[in-house]
């Protein structure tokens, strides 16, 4: 595995044009995704999280890199199509009148950690 971090590694010319999405889309396509993340937590029967973009992970996203932007943008394309699938299965559990709630957590702790290490992407500073 390598030890090099990711700006060494994402050439710059690979984060630019339509690579490098604005801070204000991303914001919006996380917002979307933690609205799904709250359907999501329903099922799993705990306590939605506030939807709350604007405060630290926003500034996070505006003082982002391209190659943070390009990685952020694409995590949250693999949530929301991990979610997309995971919440129409479990649809399909509610229907049949099954209980959702163990493979919903499993998915929210999916969801979690995908979202933790998007957070670190754009801290590095804060990672352990």
């Amino acid at each position: 595995m390598a030890n090099f971090p990711p700006e060494t590694i994402l050439l710059q010319t690979a984060c630019r044009g339509a690579d490098d999405p604005a801070p204000e889309v991303l914001a919006e396509a996380l917002i979307a995704l933690h609205g799904q993340a709250a359907g999501l937590a329903l099922l799993a029967r705990i306590a939605p999280e506030p939807v709350e973009i604007a405060g630290e992970l926003g500034a996070l996203i505006a003082r982002s890199q391209p190659w943070q932007r390009a990685l952020v943008a694409q995590t949250v394309a693999d949530c929301a199509a991990m979610l997309d699938t995971g919440l129409s299965a479990l649809s399909t559990l509610t229907r049949r009148g099954q209980d959702t709630a163990a493979p919903a957590l499993v998915l929210w702790r999916e969801f979690h950690a995908a979202r933790a290490a998007m957070v670190a992407v754009l801290a590095p500073e804060s990672r352990p």
